[in-house]
Parts: structure tokens; C-alpha cells; sequence
């Protein structure tokens, strides 16, 4: 990076904060929580400073393109650091940046755009963290939805998440259904570590819904 900047290039263009996402990344994954903070929140705040400032540039000077892949880097940026406060069990601050990152998706890649489904479900969960079920279930509902329409790879996560949520409000025989669609599009995938985990969740649910004697 310092190569970089040594050469001339500004610390808010979008090279620099691919990298310094990368990094907050690889520090999040290591558990050097104040590197990655440190870092997840410089790529945000200097993309929305960027974006602000950019925001009534004439095309001429600046394409609707490079505004667009701004806007998108940002929302990786969010989706990132929102993951980052899922895993650290701060579900109200992780669905602020879900919420941004799919309003950004939304706008620019549209509804049915893949990347925009997966953070669609992904603000389920935390929705769903907070107990907040009902509306997770208007989110992942819409989002399974979307997935079965355009063939979503990743369906039988977005499915998983859908189960989950209905097991959580008690809504075991829809629950139970949605798991095995889920564990059979998993297994279609090959997907092992999915395949293990529905099973569990399937195993829980089975626990859940044993009637007390």
C-alpha cells in the first residue's frame, strides 16, 4: 500500500480501500479487533465522504459508471463490516450496515441481482438475532422468493436462513419443510459444511417440536 501511495495515488481512491478492506479482513479473521474496527470504519467513512463530494460532479469529469463502482465498493465495505458485527454478537449495529449495503445493492444491481438476495437474508439474521422474527421473516421470505425465481447458487443457504426463522416463531411443520428443501438443493450443491449444519438445525427443530409429556 505504501508503494501505492509513494506513487502518487490519493488514499480515497478505490485501489487503497480494496486493500485496506482486505486487511481489516485478514485482522478480523485473526481477532485484532481494533485493527479491524480501525479498519472497516476508514473504508466507510472515506468512501461516504467520496461519494458526498463526487455526488454532483458533471459526467464529463466523472461517469455514472466510476459513481456506480464507488457505491458498490461501499457496499462491500458495509456487507463486510457488517459480517464482522454479526460474528461479534452486535446484531442492531450489523443491521444498520445491511441496511445500507442492500439499499446500494437495490439501487444499482436491482432486486433480483444475486448479491442483493444474499443481503436480503443476511438482514434476516440479524433481525432474527434480535428477535425481531416477524420482520425477518418479510426479509428471508422475499428473498427465497427472488433465489427460486433466478436459480440463486447460494439457495439453500437463503433457505436455511428462511427455516431458521420459522423455527424461531414456532412455525415448526413450515419449518421442517423448508429444512429438507434446503438440505436437498444443499446436497445437490455438494455442499458438506451446509449439509451438516441443516441437519443440526433439523435435529433441533425435532427437539423443539416433541411434544412435552
Amino acid at each position: 500500500m505504501s508503494y501505492l501511495l509513494g506513487g502518487g495515488m490519493q488514499q480515497e481512491d478505490n485501489a487503497i480501500i480494496e486493500i485496506s478492506l482486505k486487511l481489516a479482513s485478514i485482522y478480523a479473521a485473526q481477532n485484532r479487533q481494533e485493527f479491524a474496527l480501525a479498519g472497516y470504519e476508514f473504508c466507510i467513512s472515506t468512501l461516504e465522504e467520496k461519494i458526498e463530494r463526487e455526488k454532483e460532479l458533471a459526467e464529463d469529469i466523472l461517469s455514472v459508471e466510476e459513481k456506480a463502482n464507488t457505491r458498490l465498493l461501499l457496499g462491500m465495505c458495509l456487507d463486510a463490516y457488517a459480517r464482522y458485527l454479526l460474528s461479534s454478537k452486535q446484531p442492531s449495529q450489523a443491521q444498520r450496515m445491511y441496511e445500507k449495503a442492500l439499499h446500494i445493492s437495490e439501487e444499482i444491481l436491482g432486486e433480483r441481482h444475486p448479491q442483493t438476495i444474499v443481503l436480503m437474508s443476511d438482514l434476516a439474521t440479524t433481525l432474527d438475532a434480535q428477535g425481531h422474527f416477524d420482520e425477518a421473516c418479510v426479509y428471508v421470505q422475499r428473498a427465497s422468493d427472488l433465489a427460486r425465481q433466478v436459480g440463486h447458487p447460494e439457495l439453500h443457504m437463503v433457505l436455511s436462513n428462511l427455516a431458521a426463522v420459522l423455527m424461531h416463531r414456532e412455525r415448526y411443520a413450515q419449518a421442517k419443510e423448508i429444512y429438507q428443501e434446503a438440505l436437498k438443493q444443499a446436497e445437490l450443491k455438494r455442499d458438506e459444511v451446509s449439509i451438516q449444519h441443516i441437519r443440526k438445525e433439523l435435529a433441533e427443530l425435532s427437539r423443539k417440536s416433541r411434544p412435552l409429556t
